[in-house]
């Protein structure tokens, strides 16, 4: 079986580096009822960065303004998901690397019981051209 390709938003807060700040901002978003596709979060300069998916673009961006969370205007991704074998991102990367696009992040995980997933990023001009390449869905 293929793996699926969905375009995704993701949006980007910077935090303090210390205990609870990762708590904090995602108990916020669970309260607004806010479903994370994914979540990533490292060290940047003498803070933290979250990066979040959101399921839901417009209730997110609705829900961290009433809660006054400083989240970054939305950047797009890839979320790529599919049965675990070896290669599946490697498959994926080689799609995009034979034309020339770099992918500037990623994040790949196991999801357990035969799956996998990651989240893909590429510079804002190769977003169209990845789409076509990778055979994404937008929502």
């Amino acid at each position: 079986m293929p793996d699926t390709v969905r375009k995704v938003n993701y949006f980007s807060i910077r935090v303090a580096d210390k205990p609870g700040e990762a708590f904090r901002v995602l108990s916020t978003l669970v309260s607004a009822g806010i479903n994370l596709l994914a979540c990533t979060g490292f060290p940047r300069g003498r803070g933290a960065q979250i990066d979040v998916v959101p399921d839901d673009a417009r209730k997110f961006s609705a829900a961290v303004k009433k809660a006054r969370l400083a989240f970054k205007p939305r950047k797009t991704g890839f979320l790529v998901q599919g049965e675990d074998r070896p290669g599946a991102l490697a498959d994926n990367l080689r799609k995009l690397a034979e034309k020339g696009i770099n992918v500037t992040a990623i994040d790949g995980v196991t999801a357990g019981k035969g799956r996998w997933g990651a989240i893909l990023w590429v510079k804002p001009r190769d977003v169209g051209k990845a789409r076509r390449l990778l055979g994404a869905k937008a929502k």
